[in-house]
Order: structure tokens, then sequence, then C-alpha cells
């Protein structure tokens, strides 16, 4: 008799699963143990996609902004451009806050990052307690398109080249004359930079802001 026969004549349980398992009768405790592995395993799956999200759902937004580490020589551009200046300062994207914490150890002060993934945010937070930098230093979580670039006289922008656009009219929008503007990985699409620092990826653009 066949696993369709066996289903129709209400034999036996097995004769149900030999139906929806295309023949093949599983004993008891595989089932269950196959229903746990798929409950463990997509409980992982779960908590993997909760923890990740933040890394991926910019995507999802505007404009992709990913997060990319500065490389040592890119912070060494950003500070060679910004060579003599103090006061407050803001890296828009700021990542794992490696430029923030290079800022405040040169002087700047407070040295602020603004960072929309929180996991970066509480990891540049955590950076700067053990680099005693705390009180020289702050990371917001917030979206830098909602963020009033009004009292930065020094600002940092890592952004990628479809949002370039956007930041330059941001910045002659809210930056104050006089600001000093470093672009790093894409120049601002229009103004003209007064240095350029370094060579491909590790280049920095220096701009200083004058209303028109």
């Amino acid at each position: 008799m066949s696993a369709a026969d066996k289903f129709v004549a209400g034999q036996n349980e097995a004769a149900f699963l030999d139906l929806v398992n295309g023949g093949t009768s599983k004993p008891l405790e595989k089932r269950w143990g196959g229903m746990v592995f798929a409950g463990i395993t997509g409980g992982a799956a779960l908590a993997l996609s909760v923890i990740c999200l933040p890394f991926v759902s910019p995507a999802l937004r505007r404009v992709c902004l990913p997060y990319v580490p500065a490389t040592t020589s890119q912070v060494d551009n950003v500070l060679r451009a910004l060579r003599g200046r103090s006061g407050r300062f803001v890296d828009l994207g700021s990542g794992d806050g490696r430029i923030v914490l290079s800022a405040a150890q040169a002087g700047f002060s407070p040295a602020e990052g603004v960072e929309l993934n929180p996991w970066l945010v509480i990891y540049s937070k955590v950076q700067a307690l053990r680099q005693g930098l705390s009180s020289k230093t702050a990371f917001h979580k917030k979206d830098l398109w909602k963020f009033s670039l009004k009292p930065y006289p020094n600002i940092v922008i890592f952004g990628v080249e479809e949002m370039m656009k956007d930041l330059e009219a941001k910045l002659e929008d809210e930056a104050e004359d006089g600001t000093h503007i470093v672009a790093c990985r894409f120049p601002l699409p229009t103004l003209k930079p007064v240095e350029i620092i370094g060579t491909g990826l590790d280049t920095v653009w220096l701009y200083r802001h004058q209303s028109p």
C-alpha cells in the first residue's frame, strides 16, 4: 500500500508522516529534535538581525552612509588640514569615534561626533572613557540632517558621493563665516577647496566657508 493509500485508510500516524515526508517516516524524537533545532536557529537569526539592523538600516534610508573606519593616514590628514585651529569640533558620521578622539588629543574642545548607529556611539563613548577623554568629547546619536552646524567652527565630513551635494547645501545654510570644513573621501561638488591633502582614499579637502 502506498503512503497515500495508508493516509486515506487512516491506519496510523506513520502513514500521515509518510505522506508529508515523501514516503519516509521519522521517529517522534527526531521530529521533536528538528522542531527544537529550528526554534533555536530561528531565535538566533532573529537576535542577530536585531543586533545587526542598526548597521544595515542606513541602506534603507534616502542615502546610505556605511561605516568604514578612517585610516591612520586619513586621521593625520584631517588634523593637518586643521593645524593651528582650536575650539569646538564636530565629525559628521563619526563611526567608531577615532577622529573625534584624535581631535580631542590635539586640543579641540569639545570634540564631538554625530552618528546614527547606536552601537558605534556606545563604542565611541567607551573608548573616550578608556582614554581619559570623556570630559573633552561628546557623541550624539542623531540624524546629521537634523543636527545644527551653527555652533561649530571646525567641521569634518565623512560622506558618500551621493550625499555631498545635499551636505554642501546644509553647510551653506548653517555654517558661520570662517568655518573650516574638511571633506574626507569625496569633495564637495561646487565649492573650491583652499587645500588638498593626501592621495587616493586618504585625500581630504579643506574649505573655508564664506557667505555669498
